[in-house]
């Protein structure tokens, strides 16, 4: 049986309370779990040590025997010291996607055609007022 350490929702809407649980794999977010190691209440300030209640003998108990812990969890332990959780790094994470890369080229195309159109019309009134002053003097 996959173990793992996750987070069970309670609380009423817009009014979130979560459970640190340890539960099989397959089982719903909210469903039967095997046992409760904690709580977490976001709603609570960074600050505040009832924030995140966490039981780490029982937490240290259930990874040794193969719980895997979520990423929200894993953070958790970590701050704990119960379990280490290796730094994670994305570059990638903030650049914008294949269709919006092609929309972005295609408003800069369209911005430089429409600033090439704008100069043109303001260099031909120019060469048009040039124009007939040379035909009047002659």
């Amino acid at each position: 049986m996959a173990l793992s350490i996750r987070l069970s929702r309670g609380g009423s809407k817009k009014r979130p309370y979560y459970r640190i649980v340890v539960a099989d794999a397959r089982s719903p977010r909210d469903g039967k779990f095997i046992e409760r190691i904690g709580s977490y209440n976001p709603l609570l300030g960074k600050e505040d040590e009832k924030r995140v209640v966490l039981d780490s003998e029982r937490a240290s108990h259930w990874l040794s025997v193969g719980a895997q812990p979520t990423d929200r969890v894993a953070r958790f332990l970590d701050k704990a010291g119960v379990k280490e959780r290796a730094a994670r790094n994305n570059p990638q994470k903030a650049e914008p996607g294949e269709k919006a890369k092609e929309r972005a080229e295609e408003r800069a195309e369209k911005l430089k055609a429409q600033q090439e159109a704008e100069a043109e019309a303001a260099n031909a009134p120019a060469a048009e007022a040039e124009a007939p002053a040379t035909e009047t003097a002659e």
